[in-house]
């Protein structure tokens, strides 16, 4: 069986967990991005804390994707649970690292003018430096995302949702009619699945990124 032949044959399951893939990584870059935000938030103003958020973070991705998956079944049990808690951790430095080095960056000028025609802290926080600093979180995001991706696959390891089982069925059965097929399966959805992720990042800048800070 050629692999467009196993792919018609198989539709219906790939387009499942071509979803399940893209859901699970959507929602882990949403709960990452707000948790990297806030840290960065908390964290920028000091350079002691920003250097310990980032190491924190960057710890993480020291951690083989495999065997912090096995940590957590433990704990978690198998499925969506240790799924969501691995690709979270392994999302954060991205968001964290650039959304410090972005409000770092922001000119101290404009915090200034902004607190002088009486702006508080919080809006000052909302209305200024977090949209400076929004071109450097969201390059952030964009890697983050491409990294999850691949380490999404991993999940299948734990009965994790996605593109994962796949590849796992295909190496399980090496040697069989349609192992190869199921490896490249998995792997070109995966790869599909990042472009369009990043298209969209790429949309989502155009749309919310004024020229003037573009430029």
């Amino acid at each position: 069986m050629s692999f467009w032949e196993y792919v018609g044959t198989r539709h219906a399951q790939l387009l499942t967990d071509t979803y399940q893939h893209a859901s699970v990584v959507f929602q882990c870059m949403v709960l990452a991005t707000v948790l990297g935000v806030l840290i960065g938030v908390v964290t920028y103003g000091s350079e002691w804390a920003g250097s310990l958020a980032t190491t924190s973070t960057a710890t993480v991705l020291t951690i083989p994707s495999l065997a912090l998956i096995g940590l957590l079944i433990p704990v978690v049990g198998l499925g969506v649970p240790p799924t969501v808690i691995a690709l979270t951790l392994y999302g954060l430095l991205p968001v964290v690292r650039n959304a410090i080095v972005g409000l770092r960056g922001v000119d101290p000028a404009l915090v200034d003018a902004a607190k002088g025609i009486g702006m508080s802290r919080t809006a000052r926080l909302v209305r200024v430096e977090l949209p400076l600093a929004w071109p450097p979180i969201l390059t952030g995001i964009r890697v983050a995302t491409q990294m999850l991706m691949g380490i999404a696959a991993i999940a299948a390891f734990a009965s994790g949702p996605g593109l994962g089982n796949e590849i796992f069925r295909g190496i399980a059965s090496l040697g069989s009619a349609n192992s190869l097929n199921q490896v490249l399966a998995g792997t070109v959805g995966i790869v599909i699945l990042a472009l369009l992720f990043d298209a969209a990042y790429v949309l989502i800048g155009r749309l919310t990124i004024s020229r003037g800070i573009r430029a």
